[in-house]
């Protein structure tokens, strides 16, 4: 009797130890592992262990942001599916639907968010806001303005931001390779 009191004692202890796995983190792998692959985002786990915080860099191949790099952060809380995924752009940059502190308009971010959407889904909508910015719903107005009434001072001012320029007394950080 006292060696079964023991063995689950041990049983306790050593459940104890293991880390739970969170619903979160169950969805999480579902949906990592269901990510679609594109030739225009790279995913990077900066501690391989801690699946809810990752970046993903998109290098847009055509469109106004052709050539950039981008940074963004995705923090996963353990509401997730229940509550979308905070998603922030690094650097400063002068788009539509982005403002100078890197928060990102994204309808499925937000208001638009429901739990059968994954990770795949909010990948596809920031390759989209690069390949065509929504002027209707923008957190940059200026930028949204200019892009609806002078898309070419847009072109022109997107290509200055990624280069490091200053726009309307706004420096961006740059975000084009080094030639």
């Amino acid at each position: 009797m006292l060696k079964i009191w023991s063995m689950k004692k041990n049983e306790e202890t050593a459940a104890k130890r293991k880390p739970k796995v969170s619903a979160a983190q169950i969805r999480l792998q579902k949906d990592l592992t269901e990510l679609e692959e594109f030739k225009t985002m790279t995913t990077d786990f900066p501690d391989p262990a801690d699946l809810l915080h990752f970046n993903l860099i998109i290098t847009p191949d055509e469109g106004f942001y052709k050539g950039g790099r981008f940074l963004f952060s995705f923090n996963i809380s353990s509401n997730y599916p229940h509550e979308p995924p905070k998603v922030k752009c690094m650097q400063k940059i002068y788009h539509p639907n982005v403002d100078t502190e890197g928060n990102v308009c994204l309808n499925i971010l937000r208001e638009d968010w429901k739990p059968v959407l994954n990770l795949n889904a909010i990948l596809v909508g920031l390759q989209f806001l690069f390949l065509e910015p929504n002027a209707e719903d923008p957190l940059n107005k200026e930028a949204a303005e200019e892009l609806r009434r002078d898309r070419e001072a847009f072109a022109k001012n997107a290509a200055l931001s990624m280069r490091g320029g200053t726009i309307r007394g706004q420096t961006y950080e740059r975000v084009l390779p080094s030639s």
